[in-house]
């Protein structure tokens, strides 16, 4: 079975790693996945063409922490 995909187009000026930071808050960890799930995408160089289609794979985004200890100066 195979992971589900959401094609995105790249904007002009897009390197791989900000869209995929920008569609997905995904980081480093994660280009290999989308590499392979794009092939021959790295052939085209580092910035992407306008209007270039990318497969993202379902890849679950990090957990960003919620701060709840905060500081009133005013209490």
């Amino acid at each position: 079975m195979t992971a589900p995909f959401e094609m995105v187009r790249a904007r002009d000026g897009d390197t791989l790693d900000a869209l995929i930071w920008r569609e997905r808050n995904l980081g480093p960890a994660d280009l290999q996945t989308v590499l392979a799930a794009n092939p021959g995408i790295a052939s085209l160089g580092p910035i992407l063409p306008k209007g270039q289609p990318i497969n993202l794979p379902a890849i679950a985004a990090p957990a960003t922490a919620v701060r709840t200890d905060v500081l009133n100066l005013w209490d």
